[in-house]
């Protein structure tokens, strides 16, 4: 059964579609990359896998659940969001091992019991990305690089089937990124890996196990498929509207350059 099955997804807004007939199937062991500019319609998309957006026409089948006929809290628990924006939701006195644990409760603030086992698996993944010597530690005091990483812990702690990661790298020196991409590309060995989705503007991000790629454009889909077949050339050159040169940017990642 596929993990997220949309079919002719449309949402307006204002009379003017900004999702337009979207049909898109992640399938189990496939990990996606989302290119789009600014306005393409990714983050209105991502808000369809979690039900945190109704559309105006077509259906909806996330992780063998129907939108519309399913609770969406229940679904949203067995989906990880990792995400600059949401660093500013939490309290910068919190300590982070709070922040981690409220990812089982998909709250924002820590307001439910918990037990021993529970504050081990959050200090657990702390330790796996490489931050348990932060623990106890005010959010505050964390680099942008450290809080993302924590976002990820609070993302773990709900054993997710879905892992979101949304412009993750955003505010990360080039330092940071390096060392938050290498603990990404870590997850992906687990037991039990979840389906990722990263969004991003920027090719170079996008790790070799992102196999498949769509390309958002406008509200719509220009393309999705295999990365081998969509992340061509002419393909980025017709889909940015400007030509591009593709660059090795390491051993296995590629950089996109206008020429």
């Amino acid at each position: 059964m596929p993990k997220i099955d949309f079919k002719h997804l449309t949402f307006i807004r204002n009379e003017q579609p900004l999702l337009d007939d979207i049909s898109w199937q992640v399938d189990e062991g496939q990990h996606w990359g989302i290119l789009g500019l600014n306005g393409a319609g990714k983050s209105l998309l991502l808000q369809m896998i979690t039900g945190a957006l109704w559309p105006s026409a077509g259906t909806r089948n996330v992780l063998g659940e129907i939108l519309g006929k399913t609770s969406v809290p229940d679904l949203q628990r067995r989906i990880g969001w990792v995400s600059a924006a949401i660093q500013g939701k939490f309290y910068a006195s919190d300590p982070i091992e709070d922040i981690v644990l409220s990812g089982k409760f998909a709250s924002i603030g820590l307001y439910q019991h918990y037990d021993r086992a529970l504050l081990e698996q959050a200090k657990h993944h702390l330790s796996s990305l490489g931050i348990s010597h932060l623990i106890g530690a005010p959010f505050r005091q964390l680099s942008q690089g450290e809080k993302q990483l924590v976002m990820i812990a609070r993302a773990l702690m709900a054993d997710p089937e879905i892992m979101i990661l949304d412009e993750p790298c955003t505010g990360l020196d080039l330092f940071a990124r390096e060392e938050f991409l290498h603990r990404i590309s870590a997850l992906q060995y687990a037991e039990h890996p979840p389906t990722f989705i990263y969004v991003t503007h920027h090719t170079e991000e996008l790790l070799p196990f992102f196999d498949h790629l769509l390309l958002l454009k406008k509200g719509k889909v220009y393309a999705s498929g295999p990365r081998k077949q969509v992340f061509t050339e002419d393909n980025l050159a017709a889909f940015y509207e400007k030509p591009i040169t593709i660059y090795p940017f390491t051993e296995a990642r590629q950089i996109v350059l206008p020429k």
